[in-house]
């Protein structure tokens, strides 16, 4: 029986929701920063990888063009947070509440830090899925493992490219810059990698239990086309 295009899955659902909570989650977890042995990066590290690797889940399965739905309703969802967090800070405080520095802190993300992890995003997200699905055609849907970690580290380094420069340009030394741009990347990556057996547990269950392992054929590529299901 062939299923309507239009439609999506219990599967498809609760990946869209994790994929959009780790987004949110990564936002946030952005503000802090962390150093485990000599190696520094933002906490938003623990989390932000997690929505690669659904991308990639999302992509393999469903095909590129519920991954490009997924990617602009994250999105719609990290802008949201955004507007509603500055919203927020603008109500004035209760004159008994002690806690406005940190919470404008964390939810007072400037503009330009916004408008670099929300273009980054955008930008990663599509190339990783787009990869995913190129190759998927090139290799006839085989050697999902390489597949996975290749798009990750296409879309993580564009990611990092975007997202760094535009957020701190200026502000720190272009070696530090550098550097951070490729730690960010290759720690994300590796991330890609340690995790990649569970992946390929997954998304061997959703194509068992969902019925669906699609190949973008003939599809357009367009980001703009989301109604294109």
């Amino acid at each position: 029986m062939k299923k309507n295009n239009n439609t999506v899955s219990v599967s498809f659902m609760l990946l869209g929701i994790l994929f959009c909570v780790c987004l949110v989650a990564a936002n946030l977890l952005e503000t802090k920063v962390v150093q485990v042995w000599k190696i520094t990066a933002t906490a938003g590290l623990v989390v932000f990888p997690i929505s690669y690797i659904i991308n990639d889940c999302i992509a393999e399965v469903w095909g590129f063009r519920k991954a490009r739905l997924i990617i602009w309703m994250g999105f719609a969802m990290n802008f949201m947070v955004v507007a509603l967090g500055q919203l927020a800070i603008l109500m004035p405080a209760a004159p008994f509440w002690e806690g406005e520095e940190g919470f404008n802190f964390v939810f007072g993300m400037a503009p330009r830090i916004a408008v670099a992890s929300l273009t980054a995003f955008l930008a990663g997200s599509f190339l990783n899925a787009y990869v995913m699905s190129k190759m998927k055609l090139a290799s006839g849907g085989k050697h999902f493992s390489l597949r996975a970690v290749a798009s990750t580290l296409v879309g993580e380094s564009a990611d990092s490219i975007i997202f760094f420069p535009v957020a701190f340009g200026g502000l720190m030394p272009a070696g530090e810059l550098m550097k951070m741009m490729l730690i960010q990347a290759v720690l994300k990556t590796l991330y890609e990698i340690i995790i990649l057996p569970v992946t390929i547990r997954v998304v061997k269950y959703i194509k068992k239990v969902d019925g669906s392992d699609v190949f973008d054929e003939h599809i357009s590529y367009n980001v703009l086309k989301i109604k294109e299901l």
